[in-house]
């Protein structure tokens, strides 16, 4: 690849984008980035996110929501393609106030897709979600199951940014890839997330509440291989005109809530301590990817277990609390 490469990145102050766009200006890329810091959490931790990239020669920033229209007049040079991240997040919160979720993640993407067709940008990874399988009976969740039933409003805009995306696809010829992420996390995840609240539980001797019995189940996928599949799906589209598709991102190993709690616990040198909670509405029972087709297609395959995931989100945490 050669360095006049732009790349416009939604989302780069959020946990998984602003490692990417790390990556991309790494990677020889001009990235330009949009951001709202939407106040779902603290500004300054997005600020400091952004904090390796703010005075790259290659990293133009812009502060703008992509509900609007006014990041479109401030977007410089030509984007040869867009790596969409940005979205309202949250299982929880999307029940509380779904119409914020269907202007972000519905209204916004639209918005994009518009602004890409207007300037004959043809390239687009598009993030979206293993919530949208919802309670899948059917174990590993592939790409080919039927993901009619959404039981969030988050898994519901998600599925509409898929289908969206599709049409751009039909109509205009758009290259997409669409990748459903599985429970991402590692340095940087939200605080709302269930390994950043219990990892500030723990340290601060609180007792972990967990919501159930322990016995759901979730894929837990690092940050660092999800980036990887994402560069793997930008350069997937890059090589492809005219492809569409849906992968799964995962780590193809869900683990039980109970045994995270404990290895954290193990971690850190604590005695368990924990209260149990009612299960909250919204929450699927498990996830866990069938990655086969991110292999084949990307050649995509994670390298960081739980654990060691862990260990260095542990370690990002205590570093950050000195």
């Amino acid at each position: 690849m050669h360095t006049a490469s732009s790349v416009l990145v939604t989302g780069c102050a959020g946990f998984i984008g602003s490692h990417l766009t790390e990556q991309l200006l790494q990677r020889g890329y001009r990235v330009i980035g949009i951001d709202n810091f939407d106040p779902f959490y603290d500004r300054t931790l997005k600020e400091e996110n952004l904090s390796n990239v703010l005075g790259h020669g290659q990293f133009h920033f812009i502060e703008a929501d992509i509900q609007g229209l006014d990041w479109q007049s401030q977007v410089v040079g030509p984007v040869d393609s867009v790596i969409h991240i940005a979205a309202k997040a949250g299982v929880r919160s999307s029940i509380e106030a779904p119409a914020a979720y269907v202007q972000t993640n519905i209204v916004g993407t639209n918005n994009l897709l518009a602004w890409m067709q207007g300037q004959g940008v043809g390239k687009l990874v598009f993030a979206s979600s293993s919530s949208v399988y919802g309670n899948n009976p059917k174990v590993p969740f592939s790409e080919n199951d039927a993901v009619e039933q959404p039981i969030s409003p988050y898994a519901f805009t998600k599925r509409a940014g898929e289908l969206l995306t599709y049409n751009y696809h039909h109509l205009y010829q758009m290259s997409v890839v669409n990748l459903r992420f599985f429970t991402v996390f590692g340095e940087r995840q939200r605080p709302d997330l269930a390994i950043n609240k219990f990892v500030r539980m723990i340290a601060a001797d609180q007792p972990v509440t967990m919501y159930g019995t322990g016995d759901t189940s979730r894929d837990y996928t690092y940050v660092g291989d999800i980036v990887t599949g994402i560069l793997a799906a930008h350069d997937y589209v890059a090589a492809h005109p005219n492809t569409y598709e849906i992968i799964n991102l995962g780590n193809s190993s869900p683990v039980s809530l109970q045994t995270l709690v404990d290895t954290l616990y193990d971690l850190m040198g604590k005695t368990p301590n924990i209260e149990y909670l009612p299960k909250q509405p919204g929450d699927v029972e498990r996830t866990f990817a069938d990655v086969a087709k991110a292999t084949r297609l990307l050649q995509y395959q994670p390298t960081v277990s739980l654990r060691e995931g862990l260990r260095r989100f542990i370690a990002w945490h205590e570093a950050k609390s000195l």
